[in-house]
């Protein structure tokens, strides 16, 4: 694999701002693309790949009192689904009680952070609030996709940035933290009818996520044997979904989806014949930029600041 970048540590220089919106039009991705912002997350994605690189979830792995107090804050937040339960309504997308569910976010996660995240990273909180906030789906439409699966991304590469995680926590990062988020917002999706935000419907490649296959292709890398076209093969899905990402993600889909994999997922079933998972990730990291990081709808909603600076990167 090509040499892997590193994740620079900024809070020396780090001035607390109120993160703003700057993408409106196609014209703003080419500056958004020469921006500090792109790199630093271009370079989270990636350090985060190799991170995982032919490792399962149930490999043994650092876990440091910060990781522990996230994976707490997701079992919190996972326990509010009880508080909330799903009103009766027969709308088949969206369940109003969702939006009591983010309201008890937006209401809480100052005081969330303040109990889980280093002294020093203190006055980080209200920036980061922007991104913890908006990563669980949007209250006014009752939707989740890979925007808000991006704004947990952000915020997990802020507090890196900040110095909190260090190269020994990214392995948890992904294998602990991130399937945690992941099945709680699968949890949140079933729960209160989330709608696929900015779908492309059949041509998407997953209704939800895009970096659980992702970095979930890296632990796949060199497997003796399971190749991508093993994910078809139903018996293997379900012997291998504890412990891969990929197969995870081709689970869940097959229960919340009916009829044949090829129908529903056709780019996801046209993936399956690419001949090895390296060529798969390299694949999956430059249609991550293409499709999420470039496309207008997705990132029109992610905000600006500090931490993800949209000045032209130096």
């Amino acid at each position: 694999m090509e040499e892997t970048p590193k994740i620079p540590n900024i809070i020396n220089q780090y001035v607390p701002t109120e993160p703003t919106q700057r993408i409106h039009t196609q014209e703003d991705i080419s500056a958004f693309e020469q921006s500090t912002a792109f790199d630093r997350i271009v370079t989270f994605v990636i350090v985060m790949n190799k991170s995982v690189y032919k490792k399962k979830i149930s490999d043994d792995c650092f876990i440091s009192t910060l990781t522990g107090n996230i994976l707490s804050m997701l079992d919190t937040l996972t326990g509010w689904m009880n508080d909330y339960p799903p009103h009766d309504n027969p709308r088949r997308f969206g369940n109003k009680a969702f939006r009591q569910w983010t309201g008890k976010l937006v209401d809480t996660s100052h005081q969330l952070m303040k109990n889980l995240l280093p002294e020093q990273l203190q006055p980080a909180i209200p920036e980061l609030s922007e991104y913890l906030n908006k990563a669980f789906g949007n209250e006014t439409r009752i939707d989740y996709g890979s925007g808000h699966e991006l704004s947990f991304v952000a915020w997990l590469a802020g507090i890196a940035l900040l110095g909190a995680f260090t190269p020994d926590d990214y392995q948890a990062i992904v294998l602990r933290i991130f399937v945690k988020y992941l099945e709680l917002v699968r949890q949140l999706q079933r729960t209160y009818n989330l709608e696929p935000a900015g779908s492309h419907g059949v041509w998407g490649l997953d209704d939800h996520q895009f970096l659980p296959y992702v970095w979930g292709s890296s632990q796949l890398i060199e497997h003796p044997s399971l190749s991508p076209n093993s994910v078809l093969k139903h018996n293997l899905i379900e012997e291998f979904s504890s412990d891969y990402m990929y197969f995870r993600s081709i689970q869940y889909i097959l229960q919340v989806k009916r009829g044949p994999f090829f129908e529903h997922s056709p780019m996801l079933n046209d993936i399956a014949s690419v001949p090895t998972w390296s060529k798969v990730n390299s694949g999956m990291i430059k249609m991550y930029v293409a499709e999420v990081l470039k496309k207008v709808p997705v990132i029109q909603h992610f905000r600006f600041g500090s931490l993800f600076p949209f000045e032209r990167k130096q």
